[in-house]
């Protein structure tokens, strides 16, 4: 599997640890925190002992399948708090939905990269390729910055990560399709697309190379 493009400005990014500003443990000393598989998972998991030690006891719930359902369950209060999501992502959903969350502090971000298992460079990539990219506002932007910050495409200016493949994207010399999708998927479409914009921690779950 190749990975053709990498997202350079990710640094202006971070992930969250989220909590309800109204939520409560949901036992004494006993913390429910909602994460992805990889690598959020396996980072809280080399801290629980250290805290068991401190006599607080962490149960990680993992979310697989999308980055919606994770916010909704804090919100909710199935779980304490939640490691996941960057800033972009968290305010832009928090607003959509208008849940009572707020940031408890900035971790890391995972990179978003371009993957192909038909071509080696961008520059084998086709006229009229399909790239299929996350279908949530803030990562699909972050997949057109990507393309564009490459020459492939260009966008509106200062658009940023509200880019829509749809109405921003105003020079688009390879006639590129767009295919959006729940990001979780897109690790599914390789064999189907020419490209396509992965999420880092889904990349790291396919064991595609970061």
């Amino acid at each position: 599997m190749k990975k053709l493009l990498s997202l350079v400005l990710i640094v202006v990014l971070s992930l969250s640890v989220l909590a309800g500003c109204s939520s409560k443990p949901s036992e004494t000393n006993k913390i429910k925190i909602g994460v992805s598989p990889d690598p959020h998972a396996k980072l809280v998991s080399l801290v629980v002992d250290d805290l068991k030690k401190e006599g607080i006891e962490i149960e990680i719930i993992e979310f697989a399948a999308d980055y919606v359902t994770p916010n909704l369950s804090l919100n909710d209060g199935d779980i304490d708090a939640n490691f996941f999501q960057h800033e972009p992502y968290f305010n832009d959903f928090k607003a959509k939905q208008n849940l009572d969350l707020v940031s408890l502090g900035k971790i890391h971000v995972e990179p978003m990269a371009l993957y192909s298992s038909k071509y080696k460079s961008i520059d084998e990539i086709p006229d009229g390729a399909v790239i299929a990219i996350p279908n949530d506002t803030v990562n699909g932007g972050r997949a057109l910055l990507l393309l564009e910050a490459n020459g492939l495409i260009k966008l509106k200016d200062d658009v940023g990560y509200a880019a829509n493949e749809k109405t921003d994207i105003v020079d688009n010399p390879k006639n590129i399709k767009f295919k959006a999708l729940e990001a979780a998927f897109l690790p599914t479409t390789l064999d189907d697309v020419d490209g396509a914009i992965i999420n880092g921690n889904y990349a790291l779950r396919e064991d595609l190379i970061l």
